[in-house]
């Protein structure tokens, strides 16, 4: 990549398939953002969460798609306005440990949700790394299919799973990011991502995704890898 790689990488972000995907970083909607600049401060804000772990981070949190409730308005993968705010405290989430040097800021129109929306699946993955004594600059949250694919019957404010010819556009995106760390460990977060990974020919440990029902699991299978980790550190 060249002399700024984020600068580059996030630009790639463009290329996002039309029907029934929703590119949070380019893309404004009138209906739910706050205003036309939405999508600048969502890019403003993922440089900051990328560029804080570009030299520090080595391990990878693969999920599947952007949910509107996190990535969609924070601009960043598995990540809630809420989190952002700082109203996710008690996940032990400080707002200074996503990204330094600007204001976080939120994306949503308030009359929408007034806290800003919060993210299950955010709160569990956030929470459950921090348990474990990842520093939040160890470690990066990406998805396979990296845009928002909602229900085009039930509007920008839900989520569907990517269908089977999207996983392909979101491909150059995920072996681009991939290219930007040195990644010690790729974990995957449910069959998705795992078979994007196993596409690009890497390497991953399979956990299962936190979302319907699975939270228990992937704290159980999470906390298994990561301490394979510290023991072969020692």
């Amino acid at each position: 990549m060249s002399a700024n790689p984020v600068e580059e990488f996030i630009r790639l972000l463009k290329k996002s398939p039309a029907d029934g995907v929703f590119n949070p970083w380019w893309e404004f909607d009138r209906q739910t953002d706050i205003g036309r600049n939405a999508p600048a401060i969502r890019r403003k804000q993922l440089r900051a969460y990328l560029s804080k772990r570009l030299a520090t981070a080595d391990v990878a949190i693969i999920g599947e798609a952007v949910g509107y409730r996190g990535g969609h308005f924070s601009g960043i993968p598995m990540t809630s306005e809420r989190i952002l705010l700082g109203k996710k405290r008690e996940a032990g989430i400080d707002p200074e440990q996503i990204f330094l040097g600007i204001n976080p800021r939120r994306t949503s129109k308030p009359e929408k949700c007034p806290d800003g929306f919060s993210e299950p699946t955010a709160t569990i993955v956030w929470g459950m790394l921090f348990r474990l004594s990842l520093r939040p600059d160890q470690f990066v949250l990406w998805n396979a299919f990296p845009w928002h694919s909602f229900d085009p019957y039930r509007g920008l404010l839900s989520n569907r799973t990517p269908n089977k010819s999207e996983p392909a556009a979101g491909l150059p995106v995920l072996k681009a990011f991939l290219e930007l760390f040195q990644f010690e460990q790729v974990v995957a977060l449910g069959k998705i991502a795992a078979a994007q990974l196993e596409e690009l020919g890497v390497g991953a440990h399979y956990v299962r995704h936190p979302a319907s029902g699975g939270a228990r699991l992937f704290r159980a299978q999470i906390a298994e890898i990561l301490k394979t980790r510290r023991d072969q550190a020692i």
